[in-house]
């Protein structure tokens, strides 16, 4: 189980990364997102991509040990929930997501960075712990 607690670790670290330095680098970005949850077949594309991404991560890594690897569960748990919100009730999800302002944006964005780098270290090695 540890091969895949690494190869998730990996995963989840790199996509955070790249997602903090894309966002960082164009916040444009941020507002097409917002733009883009006023079109149905974005949302419902979302929806399923995020669905799917969260159940094969919960059905190949449900771990809830006292460590490091419940991060990786419960990304898995946000990204299946967030994706059954969106195709469940895409209207009430995207309204709420509205609501999160610029300040709560920058501390997720600090949030993503962290554990991406946090994850990558766990697989990496780079600095022990």
């Amino acid at each position: 189980m540890e091969d895949i607690s690494i190869f998730l670790a990996k995963f989840w670290g790199w996509y955070l990364l790249i997602f903090f330095f894309i966002l960082s680098l164009n916040p444009r970005r941020i507002q097409q997102i917002y733009e883009d949850l006023k079109d149905q077949k974005f949302v419902l594309l979302a929806s399923f991509l995020a669905t799917v991404i969260g159940l094969i991560n919960v059905l190949i890594h449900n771990i809830w040990e006292d460590n490091w690897t419940i991060i990786i569960t419960f990304i898995g748990y946000l990204s299946l929930f967030f994706g059954l919100a969106l195709f469940v009730f895409p209207e009430r999800t995207v309204n709420w997501m509205s609501v999160i302002n610029i300040k709560f944006m920058q501390v997720l964005y600090m949030l993503l960075f962290l554990t991406g780098i946090f994850l990558l270290n766990m697989a990496y090695g780079f600095v022990p712990i």
